[in-house]
C-alpha cells in the first residue's frame, strides 16, 4: 500500500466527547469518526484492524468446526415473544413497526434467530452435535453509549450456537469454544484472562468471561496469583472470614452515637476496628397489587459491600429493588443509618452474609437515631440467620479453590462463553428425535466476541504519550517505510522501492509514505496510529550502507544493513506472530 493511494485521517485534538484513551486514541488516529451517539463510521485505518480480528476470529472458529452462516439483523418481534424475551429484555431492545405496523427488533443478540434455524432444519439425532457462527452488526439501544468503541449502540460481534443431543455433548462443545476462545485472544497479542461469570440476561448455566487486563476495565476481576482461579468479582464466592463463632463476652447496650450513620462513623466513634461493626441493606418484594411488600433485611460487615447480583438469585428475591425511605421508617421506625435487626417495628426477613453469620459481640443499629446497639450475638439477642454468601469479595481474602488469597485487578470484557442448557430450546420447541425415537430438547450453547470492542481493548492496554502500539496480528499495517526526501533524492526513491517490493514479496503488510511530508509529521502520524515497525531510510544513511529502523515499542533506533532491512524486519514480524 502506497499512503498516497490511502486515507490518512489524523488529527492533533480529540474531540471534547472522548473521556478514555482508547476513544481518544481512536479519533485521532483517524479510525473512528462518529455519527450518532454511540454509533460511528469506521475508515480505512480502523476497518484494516477490524478485518485482520475478524480472519483471526474466523480461523479459529473454523478450526474448532464451527459452521459460518449469516442472519438478518431485523427479528420479528414472534420470535422473542415465544422465548420470553421480548418483556424480559429491557428497554435496550430497540424496537420499532415496519409499514405493515408489524413488531420487529434490532438484534443485540440472535438466539431467537438461530433456535428457530434450528427447529426447522435439525430434525435427528445423526444431525448432532453442530455448531454455526457469525460475525454480524449488532444493536443495543444503550441509554448513555459513551467511551467509543467500548460501549456503543451498534457494533460488531462474532457469535456462535451449538446444539448437542445431551448435556455431556453440550461440554465438550463448550470447551471446544473455550480454548477456541483462548487461542483467539493468544493470537492478537493480548493480556488477558477467562474468569467465571454470571449469566446475566442470557441466561442458562456455567459461563466464563474474557477480559483484557487494563486499569481502565469496567469490570473488577479476582484473581489468585498462586492458582489458576480468576472470577468476575460478581460471581466469585465469598468464603467466610470467620471460621467459627466465638461466644458473647459482652453485654447487649443501647449505646449512643450521635451523628454517627455510617459504619465507618461508628467504628471511629466507639474505638473499635470497622471489621466489628455490621451494615443494614434494606430491599423490598411486591406481593401483588394493593398488597404489603416483603421487607428483607441483609447484614453484611461493615467493611464489604452488596453483591445484588448474588441477592437476585436467593429464594425470593428474585425481582427485588432498594426500598424506599417511607418503607423504611415504616418498618424499622428511623431513617437510614441506624437500622438494625432488633425491636423492627413490624416484622422483617433477615439475611446473614456468610461472615456476618460466624461474628460475635458486633455493632448494629439501634432503630434509633443516634444509637447502635453494642455486644450483639446470633441466638442470644437474635434468632439463628437465614444465612447466604451475599457480599462482594475483596483483596487478600482466601481463594475460594483454597490455593491462597485474592487479588483484584481491572479488566474490559471482549468474550463470553455461556452453557444454556435448555432454556430456549424448551420455549421454542427446538427438539429432535433421539436414538430411541422420541423427540428431546436440544442441548444449546452460546458463544460471542465483541469485535469492535476488541480494537478498544487492545489501545487501552497498548498505548503510550505518542499515541497507540498495535500488536503485530491486529495493527492496520505492520510496517511503514518512511523515505527522507523522496521528492529531492532519486538514490532514496530507488532504495524506498526496492525495501517496500522486498517487503511485500515476503508477505509483510506494509505501507510507503510516499505523501512527501517532513519527518516530523510522518514519525507523529504513524506513532499515533501506532504500526509496529519503522524504517526509515535516508541519503546519508544509504550513503553508509545503512537503514534505521525502530519498533514501536524502543525508545532508540538502530541501524540495519540496507541490503537485509526488509529480511531483518520480515523476521521480527514472524517471531511476533508465532508467539
Amino acid at each position: 500500500m502506497k499512503a498516497t493511494r490511502f486515507f490518512i485521517g489524523t488529527l492533533k485534538e480529540a474531540p471534547a466527547d472522548a473521556e478514555i484513551v482508547s476513544h481518544k486514541l481512536m479519533v485521532r488516529a483517524g479510525m473512528i469518526r462518529r455519527v450518532a451517539g454511540g454509533i460511528y463510521n469506521y475508515l480505512p485505518v480502523g476497518l484494516r484492524s477490524i478485518r485482520k480480528v475478524e480472519a483471526i476470529v474466523r480461523e479459529e472458529m473454523n478450526r474448532a468446526g464451527a459452521i459460518e452462516l449469516l442472519m438478518p439483523s431485523v427479528q420479528p418481534a414472534e420470535l422473542w415473544q415465544e422465548s420470553g424475551r421480548w418483556e424480559q429484555y429491557g428497554p435496550e431492545l430497540l424496537r420499532f413497526k415496519d409499514r405493515k405496523q408489524s413488531d420487529f427488533v434490532m438484534g443485540p443478540t440472535h438466539e431467537e434467530v438461530i433456535t428457530d434455524i434450528a427447529r426447522n432444519q435439525i430434525k435427528s439425532y445423526r444431525q448432532l452435535p453442530v455448531n454455526f457462527y457469525q460475525v454480524q452488526t449488532k444493536f443495543r439501544d444503550e441509554i448513555r453509549p459513551r467511551f467509543g468503541v467500548m460501549r456503543g449502540r451498534e457494533f460488531i460481534m462474532k457469535d456462535a450456537y451449538s446444539f448437542d443431543k445431551d448435556v455431556d455433548g453440550l461440554k465438550v462443545s463448550y470447551q471446544k469454544m473455550y480454548d477456541a476462545y483462548t487461542r483467539i485472544f493468544t493470537r492478537l497479542g493480548l493480556e488477558f484472562r477467562a474468569v467465571a461469570a454470571d449469566n446475566g440476561s442470557i441466561g442458562g448455566s456455567g459461563s466464563h468471561e474474557f477480559h483484557v487486563i487494563a486499569e481502565t476495565g469496567e469490570d473488577d476481576i479476582a484473581y489468585c496469583p498462586t492458582s489458576d482461579f480468576a472470577a468476575n468479582v460478581e460471581a466469585a464466592d465469598a468464603l467466610p472470614l470467620i471460621a467459627q463463632r466465638g461466644a458473647a463476652t459482652e453485654p447487649l447496650v443501647k449505646t449512643a452515637t450521635p451523628g454517627a450513620a455510617k459504619c465507618e462513623q461508628v467504628a471511629e466513634l466507639l474505638g473499635i476496628p470497622l471489621e466489628r461493626t455490621v451494615k443494614s441493606i434494606v430491599l423490598a418484594t411486591e406481593n401483588g397489587e394493593g398488597a404489603e411488600p416483603t421487607i428483607w433485611l441483609l447484614l453484611l460487615r461493615g467493611d464489604h459491600d452488596l453483591n445484588e447480583i448474588k441477592a437476585g438469585k436467593l429464594e425470593g428475591l428474585g425481582n427485588f429493588r432498594f426500598a424506599t425511605e417511607a418503607e423504611i421508617v415504616e418498618w424499622f421506625g428511623t431513617p437510614p443509618g441506624y437500622l438494625g435487626p432488633i425491636g423492627t417495628k413490624k416484622p422483617v426477613k433477615v439475611i446473614a452474609d456468610s461472615t456476618v453469620a460466624n461474628m460475635s459481640d458486633f455493632v448494629v443499629g439501634a432503630n434509633e437515631v443516634d444509637f447502635h446497639t453494642t455486644g450483639v450475638n446470633w441466638g442470644r439477642d437474635l434468632p439463628e440467620p437465614v444465612v447466604a454468601d451475599i457480599r462482594n469479595v475483596k483483596k487478600g481474602d482466601p481463594s475460594p479453590d483454597g490455593k491462597g488469597v485474592l487479588d483484584i485487578c481491572r479488566g474490559i470484557e471482549v468474550g463470553h462463553v455461556f452453557q444454556l442448557g435448555t432454556k430456549y430450546s424448551d420455549a421454542m420447541s427446538a427438539n429432535f428425535l433421539g436414538e430411541n425415537g422420541k423427540p428431546q430438547p436440544m442441548q444449546m450453547g452460546c458463544y460471542g466476541i465483541g469485535v469492535t470492542r476488541i480494537l478498544g481493548a487492545a489501545i487501552e492496554q497498548n498505548f503510550d504519550e505518542k499515541g497507540i502500539i498495535w500488536p503485530e496480528s491486529i495493527a492496520p499495517f505492520e510496517v511503514v517505510v518512511c523515505p527522507m526526501g523522496l521528492d529531492r533524492s532519486e538514490l532514496v526513491r530507488e532504495h524506498a522501492e526496492r525495501v517496500y517490493d522486498e517487503l511485500v514479496k515476503a508477505g509483510v503488510d506494509v505501507i510507503l509514505d510516499d505523501r512527501g511530508e517532513r519527518p516530523g509529521v510522518m514519525f507523529a502520524d504513524w506513532e499515533l496510529i501506532g504500526v509496529p515497525h519503522r524504517l526509515v531510510i535516508g541519503e546519508r544513511g544509504l550513503k553508509e550502507g545503512k537503514i534505521e529502523y525502530q519498533g514501536r515499542r524502543d525508545t532508540e533506533a538502530t541501524l540495519l544493513a540496507a541490503e537485509e532491512a526488509a529480511q531483518v524486519v520480515a523476521q521480527k514480524i514472524r517471531a511476533a506472530l508465532a508467539r
